[in-house]
């Protein structure tokens, strides 16, 4: 890759779109960052379960992560102006909005992955359809779930008129975040080039955030058209499904970077898939907000029979093979931390946790559930509601933030064995010593006493990267590859070697059992209770 004499200056970089921030990392040639920016952004809370976010403060949030990560880039005298090849995206899945063709506004607020609105929609659809929740799990590898793009986009052409208006109009785009952004930062309406140029901003989404819509067939990559009948989603809405690394379209003047390539784009967790490398039958789990823990299960779809999601890994080029994974999605780990510093006011900031978990031996008995909207897979409760249990005189705030570290990795536990049923012994790699290896990161991996307690609880070796933001690294990879900075062979060699912490199980197996089973105990406790703020 070295040229000869000084090497000229070449980056990429990524756009990592999420759920409670945006930030914007440039890479240099060897995948490592040089310069990067980072903001947060509001959450709406309209009625309880509901979460949104505005569409136009998320645009507004990318634009400026993209100018101040450019004026620490050129005060560290990086010329990346000049050397800059391509921009990657990964965003926050699920989320959706709909906006205007003709105005470019969005229509409605942007209803979040998490927002639970949807349940009475969830319910009258699996009892109208035959095949009831698991009605189109052969088709798209979902049940019928909040969770999903599609509920929310049938929740908003049932209940916002401006939306049903302008879908009768032929006015109306639906899409994910990445579509959302890609259509603004390709020209959206009345765009224009670095030379003046009108540019027309391009409607497409990726296969990995398609496949979280509900409406995309797994394997023939395209909007299942039975899917749509079904559901009364006209396909004139829905953007084209297009791979994770290829020539999308340049950003248009008004934004930093204007004429730059756009050549990737992938769902976070699937990002996070590419940026630890996880070829077929190795694991990952990212703690950001929630927990996603996916295994690459190769160019077959595996459907599970234990409560996981079927799902796209990666597929990097147009005419590259697709390869699949198992998902178990966990709604609550980050946030639950959120909680106890904003609603709480138990810890001021989210590092503080570690300390005070570490003031106590252990939980004290304290079990909590962080089933705020309901639970993820492996349940699927969306009557959940969050506990926390076996509070006596002698608990106090150090128990539950112990609690509340051990909930995270209790609900990794919950889906690593379902995973491990799903797939079977053939369909994990093990290690030389014959070890399941877990790799993690996000950016609750910071917090060493949950990574130990993640491997006491999981009895297999966590295994963290010294750069854990890898959702925005994947990104850059899939735009550096459709760029040619990178070749796939250069980037699955290891281009970003680096050391790694290894966590190792201390924890006894009958302790770890008795432990699990009071886990489920607690869980068990949660389900049927959303109706207690009736």
């Amino acid at each position: 890759m070295a040229g000869k004499g000084k090497e000229e200056e070449v980056y990429v970089a990524s756009i990592d779109q999420g759920t409670t921030s945006t930030r914007f990392i440039i890479y240099d040639r060897h995948a490592s960052p040089v310069a990067s920016h980072q903001l947060e952004f509001k959450q709406h809370y309209p009625e309880a379960g509901w979460v949104e976010h505005d569409p136009m403060e998320i645009m507004e949030s990318v634009k400026v992560c993209m100018a101040k990560t450019l004026e620490k880039a050129a005060a560290s005298g990086l010329n990346v102006d000049a050397g800059l090849k391509a921009i990657g995206i990964t965003n926050q899945r699920e989320t959706t909005v709909v906006w205007s063709k003709s105005t470019g506004l969005p229509l409605y607020n942007a209803i979040v992955w998490m927002d639970v609105r949807t349940s009475s929609i969830c319910r009258r659809l699996e009892s109208e359809l035959s095949g009831g929740r698991t009605h189109f799990v052969e088709t798209c590898g979902l049940p019928i779930s909040t969770y999903f793009s599609a509920l929310k986009l049938l929740w908003l052409m049932e209940n916002v008129d401006a939306v049903k208006d302008a879908v009768r109009a032929g006015d109306a785009l639906f899409g994910t975040i990445d579509t959302w952004l890609i259509w603004n930062l390709t020209g959206g309406i009345g765009g224009k080039d670095r030379d003046g140029k009108e540019l027309v901003g391009q409607h497409v989404t990726d296969c990995s955030n398609a496949a979280r819509t509900m409406l995309m067939n797994l394997k023939a990559l395209d909007w299942d058209k039975p899917t749509l009948e079904a559901l009364g989603i006209p396909a004139g809405i829905l953007p084209k499904i297009i791979s994770n690394s290829e020539k999308i379209g340049v950003v248009a003047s008004g934004f930093p970077l204007a004429g730059v390539s756009i050549s990737g784009c992938l769902g976070d967790q699937h990002a996070a898939m590419l940026g630890q490398l996880c070829q077929k039958g190795e694991a990952k789990s990212t703690y950001g907000t929630g927990a996603f823990i996916l295994l690459n299960t190769g160019e077959e779809v595996t459907q599970s029979t234990h409560g996981l999601l079927s799902t796209i890994a990666y597929k990097l080029g147009p005419d590259a093979p697709t390869n699949y994974a198992l998902e178990g999605s966990i709604a609550i780990a980050g946030a639950a931390v959120q909680w106890l510093r904003d609603s709480l006011g138990i810890i001021s900031s989210a590092s503080e946790i570690e300390g005070l978990a570490e003031s106590v031996q252990d939980s004290g008995g304290i079990y909590f559930v962080p089933a705020f909207n309901g639970l993820f897979a492996p349940w699927w409760r969306d009557d959940a509601r969050g506990i926390c249990i076996g509070i006596t005189r002698f608990t106090n705030k150090g128990h539950i933030a112990q609690a509340v570290l051990e909930s995270m990795c209790f609900q990794v536990n919950d889906v690593l064995s379902s995973m491990h049923k799903d797939a079977g012994e053939a369909g994990e790699v093990k290690s030389a010593e014959g070890e399941f290896l877990l790799r993690v990161d996000g950016g609750a991996t910071v917090n060493n006493l949950l990574m130990q307690i993640q491997a006491d609880l999981l009895g297999s070796p966590v295994v963290r990267p010294a750069d854990t933001e890898t959702t925005a690294l994947g990104a850059a990879y899939a735009a550096g590859l459709a760029a040619g900075v990178w070749t796939k062979e250069e980037i699955f060699a290891g281009l970003h070697k680096e050391n790694t912490t290894v966590f190792r199980p201390k924890l006894d197996d009958a302790h770890r059992k008795k432990r699990g089973e009071s886990w489920n105990k607690a869980v068990s406790r949660s389900f049927d209770l959303a109706d207690l703020s009736l």
